[in-house]
């Protein structure tokens, strides 16, 4: 994957052609993907330009789903002007305050900006689903696999795969057929994607990183913001929101089982992915949240509703072989 963070060559022809001749280019960030962002400086005009290098990124499902949420009055950052052959796109710069910053910045307003995030979720569960594939169970699997096909393997485990996803067979029908409304799941809905914002005319905090979006149960993005993986969101927290969110949006009795399930299942991918990170694409810094993840899927595991997969967790991968092994293991 790129690592790097020189601006394509390509990017001052495009800027010029957007109107943005001169501009400064300066490194923002990098991502678990192939994405790279920089930030376009001229005077005192301010943007980001999108860096979704094809055939590797497609940036017309960032697009579709910005331009959907601007729709519906939330804020996704405005679409300034795109390449699609070249995977440029030059969008509305944000700023820097990422709610995980204000949060470290001003830890007696994590509960303030927590419910305000919350809030925002509710509203978006209030509206029909925007038009992206569904959130399937053939979806839920192949993201459960990446369990066994990357974390079991690099500490040398020899698990029973059949028998895994027949588990998850037997809990996701609980997500699937729930009395929840379809609603868009952004997927990476936490803190460090969420932009604290002065936009008095839309609703809550600006959103990025939601071009993986899909159409499914709307407890995924409270998992996604109150088990977040890059930074410890506390038990109390996660209860005093899940609260609020019964408050403002009314769900179903099902609720809280089916926020169980999709929690061990998304905590179960992403073990997954950061130990591919770490393994195939040369990123062990994700190596240094799997001990949060095996925490937060152990505390999905405990709910009633996942016995058959704590059943299969217990059988196949000892308490010695979670947490930290897999850091210990890539030092070794």
């Amino acid at each position: 994957m790129v690592t790097d963070m020189i601006p394509p060559a390509t990017a001052p022809a495009f800027l010029t052609q957007a109107g943005w001749d001169g501009a400064a280019i300066v490194p923002l960030a990098g991502d678990a993907s192939f994405r790279r962002y920089f930030r376009v400086v001229d005077g005192g005009r301010r943007a980001v330009l999108m860096d979704a290098p094809p055939p590797h990124e497609d940036p017309r499902p960032f697009i579709a789903i910005a331009q959907h949420l601007l729709g519906q009055g939330f804020a996704a950052p405005a679409i300034l002007a795109q390449d699609l052959t070249q995977g440029l796109v030059l969008i509305e710069d944000f700023g820097n305050e990422r709610l995980k910053e204000h949060v470290e910045e001003d830890p007696a307003g994590e509960l303030a900006v927590y419910r305000r995030a919350i809030d925002l979720l509710a509203d978006l569960h209030k509206l029909p689903a925007a038009d992206v594939p569904p959130y399937d169970r053939a979806v839920y699997q192949r993201e459960v696999g990446l369990l066994t096909e990357w974390y079991c393997p690099a500490l040398g485990l020899d698990v029973d795969a059949d028998a895994y996803h027949a588990a998850w067979d037997a809990v996701l029908p609980i997500a699937e057929q729930s009395a929840s409304p379809v609603v868009t799941v952004l997927r990476d809905y936490h803190a460090e994607n969420i932009m604290l914002i002065d936009r008095p005319e839309v609703r809550g905090l600006g959103l990025l990183d939601f071009q993986d979006a899909l159409a499914g149960h709307p407890a995924y993005d409270l998992v996604s913001l109150l088990q977040d993986a890059r930074r410890d969101v506390s038990p109390e927290l996660e209860a005093a929101m899940l609260a609020h969110y019964h408050a403002a949006a009314n769900p179903p009795a099902d609720f809280d089982a089916a926020y169980a399930v999709l929690g061990a299942q998304r905590n179960a991918k992403i073990i997954g992915i950061f130990t591919r990170l770490w393994k195939r694409d040369h990123k062990p810094r994700y190596l240094s949240y799997l001990s949060r993840m095996w925490a937060l899927l152990e505390r999905d595991l405990a709910h009633p509703a996942l016995a058959p997969v704590k059943a299969w967790f217990d059988a196949n991968i000892p308490a010695d072989k979670r947490h930290h092994a897999l850091a210990e293991f890539a030092q070794a």
